[in-house]
């Protein structure tokens, strides 16, 4: 699943050139807005800045208050930080697709499955909490 955007890309970008080569413009403009779309979604970049497992665990308690264990193309990740809104700079965001160190550590405490988002508030983990959980401490840092 971490290569899946690159077939994605491909074949969105096969469809888009096939659909103009056959005149069908606005039908390749579809194809490449939706396979840019999802082909994002899936990739490696779509979380913007992230920090490296060991980079975490090397701060201080109170450098590292919330954090966030995700993965990209995860709904689930993805609400999360949604609903965070403007609070969502405050959180340290690892991608466990990027480090395996962060993959190991999210399958060491939910029973070996790497259950994402796992967001680890003041040393303890949750797995897949309320984001309004998550927002209520990020709130009580400011």
């Amino acid at each position: 699943m971490r290569w899946l955007w690159f077939p994605m890309l491909a074949f969105f970008a096969y469809l888009a050139g096939e659909a103009a080569w056959e005149g069908r413009y606005w039908l390749a403009v579809v194809y490449a807005v939706v396979g840019g779309g999802l082909t994002y979604w899936l990739s490696p970049w779509q979380g913007g800045k992230t920090l490296r497992h060991e980079e975490v665990s090397a701060m201080s308690d109170s450098e590292r208050e919330v954090v966030v264990y995700w993965r990209p193309g995860c709904a689930y990740c993805m609400r999360l930080k949604s609903s965070l809104g403007d609070l969502r700079d405050k959180v340290l965001w690892v991608n466990i697709w990027q480090d395996d160190d962060a993959a190991a550590f999210v399958r060491s405490v939910n029973d070996g499955n790497e259950t994402v988002p796992t967001v680890v508030i003041d040393g303890e983990p949750h797995t897949n909490p309320d984001p309004g959980a998550v927002r209520e401490r990020l709130e009580a840092l400011t």
